[in-house]
Order: C-alpha cells, then sequence, then structure tokens
C-alpha cells in the first residue's frame, strides 16, 4: 500500500486560513527573527521570483509567501555617490537650513512622564 502523498500548495502570507496561521505563530512565534533562516528565493517560469518559507500541517506542506523587498544596486550606488535625490529636506552638503540638528529634535515628547530623573 502505498503512502498517501500531502497536499502541497503555495499561499500567500496574507490570505492564509485560521489553522494554517496558527501552525505559522507556532512554528515562528517571533517572527522575522525566526523565519528569516528558512526564508528561501524561488524562481518562478516567467522569470520572476517569490521568498517563501515552509509550513507542514497534518494534512498539507505550504510554501507561504512573503513579501520581501530587495534593494536596488542602482539606487545604493548612487545614495553612495551622494546623487541620491530623495526629499527628505537635507541640502547637498549634508546638513539643512537650520544647521546641523535632526528635524525633530525636541525629544521631551517622548518621554513617559513618570520619570523620575527629572527631579
Amino acid at each position: 500500500m502505498a503512502p498517501v502523498a500531502k497536499k502541497r500548495a503555495v499561499i500567500s502570507y496574507e490570505n492564509m486560513p485560521k489553522d494554517l496561521a496558527e501552525a505559522f505563530a507556532e512554528k515562528y512565534p517571533k517572527g522575522l527573527t525566526d523565519y528569516l533562516p528558512d526564508l528561501n528565493k524561488y524562481d518562478k517560469p516567467d522569470g520572476t521570483c517569490f521568498y517563501a518559507v515552509p509550513i507542514e500541517i497534518p494534512d498539507a506542506i505550504y510554501l507561504v509567501k512573503i513579501k520581501v523587498k530587495i534593494d536596488n544596486p542602482e539606487d545604493i550606488d548612487r545614495w553612495l555617490d551622494g546623487d541620491d535625490d530623495g526629499d527628505d529636506g537635507v541640502s547637498e552638503g549634508g546638513g539643512s537650513d537650520t544647521g546641523d540638528t535632526l528635524p525633530d529634535d525636541n525629544i521631551a515628547q517622548y518621554s513617559s512622564g513618570d520619570d523620575s530623573s527629572d527631579e
């Protein structure tokens, strides 16, 4: 008697059914830090690719597609050369019109209000 083969499928992370999402959370409780070593690149016949991690449940084996943003080498070269034309308000000299301060240098707004060191 031949063993019954499990169903195999590819599914997007956003479209996982509840039982698969529970298995994913159990296998990778910390998310990215857990599944990064298992993340693999898969090439499609049309020349594009996707990244996925394998998840096995009792009746199936899934490749769960994870959206991965890959840096464009041309963008990195432009940034290293200082030719980045972003809209961050920083002049080409590396500073801004108001001096070399961060755009939001008022860090007091981030305090929790219960700091005892302010006394």
